[in-house]
């Protein structure tokens, strides 16, 4: 079974913990990282906007990305959240397993 790590931008450590432990607590993540101090620099309703962010990397299974996205956007307070996934290729057996057994 695939694993992934999902890369999500939010506005505040708040809004973070609460999508983080929200994904956990479903067995929807088995890990997440919340990360600030970001700068993003983007194009939004045909403007180049500046924005303090706050970054979000879950562990979790490809399978569950699904159910992933819709629970990440009903809890998410931007119109167009960024929540992307990356495959994981290679790494620590031990800790891909560990991913397995803590999702659903």
């Amino acid at each position: 079974m695939s694993v992934c790590m999902v890369y999500i931008t939010t506005n505040s450590h708040e809004e973070a913990e609460i999508i983080g432990r929200h994904l956990v607590s479903r067995k929807l993540a088995a890990c997440v990282n919340i990360v600030g101090g970001m700068k993003s620099i983007y194009h939004w309703q045909g403007k180049i906007e500046t924005a303090e962010e706050i970054i979000i990397i879950a562990k979790t299974k490809e399978a569950l990305l699904n159910e992933f996205v819709e629970n990440v956007k009903t809890l998410h307070s931007y119109d167009c959240p960024c929540i992307v996934a990356v495959p994981i290729i290679n790494g620590n057996e031990t800790f891909i397993k560990w991913i397995r057994d803590e999702t659903k």
